[in-house]
């Protein structure tokens, strides 16, 4: 198992550190060797950064990590906060919180002075097996999540496994929802181990825990190095990692973050949506749909909504950044360990197969 993984891109190379209680002492290095250092954390971490609140190059800004913060109101409040600040160019954003925290955290670096340096240190089981890899940032709109963003690589990526420790079980869950998504689109050997192996990941075995977060950031930097910026369309392409977001991303916004479904918990009910519309296509077996039903369900992971069939979600889905015109493009199964990107299918009939 590597606990150092690169990623390779056009734009830069970083490197993602997997290690049990290294948040600390990497922190302090990082102060010491950098002029200015901003951290942006989520107020549920602060812990983490207890004794280095006397730091004179530090500047902290806290805020309780949520969907209600990736707005224009808190880029802009943020960002203002920064230049009060004296950021410049030679200076250092450090995101530490979960995936909230992380792509706002991230749209700011990327803009403000047309990009500053910027580390992630994500604090959710969701946000180390995915949003803190790929470089995906942004805030959302009326019109639907991510919609406002960039692409921007972070210059390291530090992930602690004993952060998890206080994790509430639900965002565990939605966090290994992000890890089943990876093995049901590229390996079925790490789906069949997962079967086995999901209780040891929810009850925090160290070993188990890391190995999950290790294979998941392996399949995932797989995908974001062939195609950083999600411009091609084919089985190879980066979008191959939405499996589940098109249906997941429009409940979010139909239900406009207030509802208590987490993100892995949408991404669940959109990726079995997907799964049933794989199997009506002749895609996927039989057989395998029910493996992804039953798996979904011995972890406790939601395979529906009522209002998953409400006309206002299929608005939605229109929006989704995959779209070219009226028709819609899919994320599909062949197999459990092999996705297919699907285009221009008529919404129409993809109505019909899951009504």
């Amino acid at each position: 198992m590597r606990n150092n993984i690169t990623i390779r891109t056009k734009e830069k190379n970083y490197l993602i550190q997997i290690k049990i209680n290294s948040i600390k002492n990497k922190l302090k290095k990082i102060i010491k060797n950098e002029d200015k250092v901003f951290i942006i954390i989520d107020k549920k971490v602060d812990h983490l950064i207890k004794d280095l609140s006397d730091k004179k190059n530090l500047f902290i800004i806290r805020f309780v990590g949520s969907e209600k913060i990736k707005n224009y109101i808190f880029f802009q409040k943020i960002t203002e906060k920064l230049l009060s600040k004296g950021i410049d160019r030679k200076s250092c954003i450090i995101s530490i919180g979960g995936g909230t925290i992380g792509d706002i955290s991230g749209f700011i670096a990327s803009t403000v002075l047309r990009g500053v340096k910027f580390i992630l240190i994500p604090t959710t089981l969701l946000s180390q097996v995915d949003s803190s890899i790929g470089g995906k940032n942004g805030i959302n709109s009326m019109y639907g999540k991510n919609l406002i963003g960039t692409f921007y690589q972070p210059n390291l990526v530090i992930i602690d496994p004993y952060v998890l420790m206080t994790l509430p079980i639900k965002e565990l869950k939605s966090g290994y929802a992000e890890i089943i998504k990876h093995a049901l689109i590229y390996d079925s050997s790490f789906f069949k181990w997962l079967e086995s192996n999901y209780n040891k990941i929810f009850n925090l075995n160290f070993k188990t825990l890391e190995k999950a977060i290790n294979k998941s950031i392996l399949i995932k930097s797989k995908f974001v190095q062939e195609d950083t910026k999600e411009k091609l369309i084919n089985n190879d392409s980066r979008a191959i990692l939405n499996f589940g977001h098109t249906f997941g991303h429009a409940l979010e916004t139909f239900y406009q973050y207030k509802k208590k479904l987490t993100h892995g918990e949408a991404i669940a009910i959109g990726m079995m949506i997907a799964s049933k519309i794989s199997y009506k296509f002749n895609y996927l077996s039989k057989n395998d749909l029910i493996k992804i039903n039953n798996h979904f369900k011995k972890v406790g992971l939601p395979t529906s909504d009522k209002n998953m069939y409400n006309t206002a979600i299929f608005s939605l889905i229109k929006k989704d950044k995959k779209n070219i015109g009226n028709n819609i493009n899919l994320v599909l199964l062949k197999k459990i360990g092999k996705a297919k990107f699907s285009r221009n299918l008529n919404i129409k009939k993809i109505k019909k197969i899951i009504y």
